[in-house]
């Protein structure tokens, strides 16, 4: 088999499941993780030589991907904020959207030595890159699952930041451990009503408890965090959420009403309703 062949059948295997813009970026990586090959390899050599073992690697990731299996499952990797990150099942895959966030929050920071928590880390794509590129940040990350703390050590191992794990459940602590600069927070908030315009590789694959709220309630992460973070901010801090793009106007007001002043809904790159940005 060739790269050519290959191409071929990665195209007509999965086209019925995806987008030709999907299938391009889906053939990249497959390039580059199973061929050993990036952009400028593959155009300058479309006919090169796929071996025996790299074949059979193609195959196990052509099917993976035809049962909609996420990309970064099947490697065991996602791309953040210029860097690769360890991610397996049980840990939310990170999202474009996100490395918006850290980059916002990368250039308003001013205070030196800045306090910095994570609530509900995951990967810890988030406490990990704030770390790197905010010098001398202390960070802490909080999350509830056991996986997704184990996973989010292995990254700040593999990027030499020093980050200290809280396991606890958010929505019952009564204060959070320490006073903190910044406050930054990516819960769960799609609600089970929008599910239906998901895509099967995000509902089959990825951790409900990360993503979903209950339609009668979708804000009670923000409710929570807003009040345990009033109290927790230091007097020049900041507070930072990823939001539900359908709720931004809400959110707003409920960080408002928690007592934040010059509280910003900030939209991303698509002209979404996607963050928000409160003083105390």
């Amino acid at each position: 088999m060739d790269l050519v062949q290959a191409k071929t059948t990665f195209y007509s295997t999965l086209r019925p499941l995806y987008t030709e813009e999907e299938l391009r970026s889906l053939f990249v990586i497959v390039c580059e993780r199973t061929f050993n090959m990036d952009r400028v390899e593959v155009a300058l050599n479309p006919e090169a030589l796929i071996d025996d073992a790299q074949k059979m690697a193609f195959e196990s990731v052509l099917k993976d991907l035809s049962h909609s299996k996420p990309i970064q499952y099947i490697y065991g990797v996602a791309h953040f904020y210029h860097s690769d990150f360890k991610v397996e099942p049980g840990v939310l895959i990170p999202r474009p959207e996100t490395e918006e966030l850290v980059d916002i929050i990368i250039k308003e920071t001013r205070i030196p030595n800045p306090r910095l928590l994570d609530i509900g880390t995951g990967s810890g794509c988030i406490a990990v890159s704030l770390g790197k590129y905010i010098p001398q940040a202390q960070v802490t990350a909080l999350d509830i699952s056991d996986k997704a703390l184990s996973v989010a050590m292995a990254n700040a191992r593999t990027h030499q930041v020093a980050i200290a794990l809280i396991k606890d459940n958010v929505l019952t602590l009564e204060e959070l451990p320490d006073t903190y600069d910044i406050i930054v927070s990516n819960p769960p908030y799609v609600r089970n009503l929008e599910k239906e315009h998901m895509q099967t590789n995000v509902l089959d694959y990825e951790p409900s408890l990360a993503l979903f709220v209950e339609d009668t309630n979708p804000l009670v992460f923000y409710e929570k965090i807003a009040v345990l973070a009033i109290k927790a901010l230091s007097s020049q801090g900041v507070l930072y959420f990823e939001i539900n793009q359908y709720l931004g106007q809400e959110t707003k007001t409920l960080v408002e009403n928690t007592g934040f002043t010059d509280v910003r809904l900030i939209k991303d790159f698509k002209g979404c309703d996607r963050f928000i940005a409160a003083r105390r």
